[in-house]
């Protein structure tokens, strides 16, 4: 048996590692001119507190205040409306309190198995040094904010993450880097990827020791019998799993995708004087994320929602620059500047299952601001729910059918 799969992002690739693993002759397509995936531009942040889904109430709440134009993180462009304007109202129903708590319960069962799934992975390229398991920091500029912060992270859901109050040692670290912390609070049980760029690299070897041939190539489905086919790949099964590039291969099988491309924005400098050993630091008076990597150090930040081929929009990365400014962060240009797409659907749970439209058909998309973070262990679920074994998780919540089919 041969399984494609469609994208060369993290999702895509430790997909098809757990297949070749699993003894599957694997095929991994990766469309030729498609954006650099967000896999590897993103924060490197294992973000396992986030179990709450952002189609909630509360995001609905904070909307107005949250919009670019206002100072915001949050970009909705006027040029791009019919791209996201149906998504938000389709965000606005999955923000139900009932939906939000099942969504909630729905996330949170994968994000408890995201660290294990990730120290199995390191473990499996020989890579362990790439996971660091040392949580991150949250930081505010002005008391108010932090005590609105702390009283909004006492009350959130962050499954097998929790926080305390900076220690000493910490504090004095965190006013190092900015004369203007107010307060800070530190959590444990997240974690970050040392360097992204290390991880594509022991990704890339260990496909390639597990023998699964690449091909660069623009991957259009087409129909074939109970199934579907990919032009020039002969292939008895297909995982689509391309992120924002998912969309036009699933419809072609039958399936709406109403997902959207959620754009963000980092820039990079060297890091010189930025400590090592530092975890990440969210600012989130400013709703950035600072992370440094093995020889850079990245600020990121933005919500934009619009087309994923869109071009990018300087004044986000002049923003990012400015805040890194004004709290006096010991990083100084010249900045590299990346943005990429997020793929988001509406109720910001991933996409992971089997095609009720086409009999060979998988997927594994929609991990919005978690692809990094969920990756390996939406791997090990696909790749059992494809060798015929019961996931070790419910996938019934992540089905694409809870969007309706075109043919249906």
């Amino acid at each position: 048996m041969t399984v494609a799969v469609i994208g060369g992002g993290i999702v895509g690739r430790t997909i098809a590692l757990a297949l070749a693993r699993a003894g599957e002759r694997i095929v991994l397509v990766d469309p030729a001119g498609e954006a650099v995936p967000a896999s590897w531009g993103n924060a490197g942040h294992i973000a396992t507190e986030q179990v709450a889904p952002l189609a909630s109430p509360a995001t609905i709440r904070s909307l107005p205040r949250r919009l670019f134009a206002l100072g915001g993180a949050l970009d909705l462009p006027l040029s791009q409306a019919n791209a996201w304007l149906p998504f938000g109202l389709r965000l606005i129903a999955a923000a139900r309190p009932a939906r939000f708590a099942a969504g909630t319960e729905a996330l949170g069962s994968l994000l408890a198995e995201a660290m294990p799934a990730w120290r199995r992975l390191v473990g499996a390229l020989g890579a362990p040094g790439l996971l660091r398991e040392e949580g991150h920091f949250v930081a505010w500029e002005r008391a108010a904010s932090a005590a609105a912060g702390r009283a909004h992270w006492a009350g959130a859901e962050t499954g097998t993450a929790s926080f305390a109050p900076v220690c000493a040692a910490d504090r004095a670290r965190l006013d190092a880097l900015s004369p203007h912390v107010a307060d800070a609070i530190r959590f444990s049980g997240s974690g970050q990827i040392g360097d992204l760029d290390a991880l594509a690299a022991a990704l890339d070897r260990a496909l390639d020791a597990a023998g699964v041939a690449r091909i660069a190539q623009l991957a259009t489905l087409t129909r074939a019998g109970r199934g579907v086919a990919i032009a020039a790949i002969s292939a008895d099964r297909i995982v689509v799993a391309a992120g924002t590039g998912s969309a036009a291969p699933m419809r072609m099988a039958g399936h709406r995708v109403p997902i959207i491309a959620e754009r963000g924005y980092h820039v990079r400098a060297a890091a010189d004087r930025w400590p090592a050993d530092l975890p990440p630091v969210v600012f989130e008076d400013r709703s950035i994320i600072v992370t440094r990597y093995a020889d850079s150090v990245q600020v990121a930040g933005f919500v934009e929602f619009g087309r994923a081929d869109a071009p990018p929009d300087p004044r986000k990365w002049q923003r990012l620059e400015r805040h890194a400014a004004a709290l006096g962060l010991p990083i100084a240009g010249p900045f590299r500047r990346w943005m990429g797409a997020r793929p988001t659907l509406p109720d910001y749970l991933p996409a992971i299952g089997r095609s009720t439209a086409a009999d060979n058909l998988f997927y594994a998309f929609g991990h919005q601001h978690l692809g990094l973070t969920l990756a390996p262990v939406t791997a090990e679920l696909l790749a059992a729910a494809m060798a015929g074994a019961l996931p070790a998780i419910d996938l019934a919540p992540f089905a694409i059918e809870r969007f309706g089919r075109i043919d249906a």
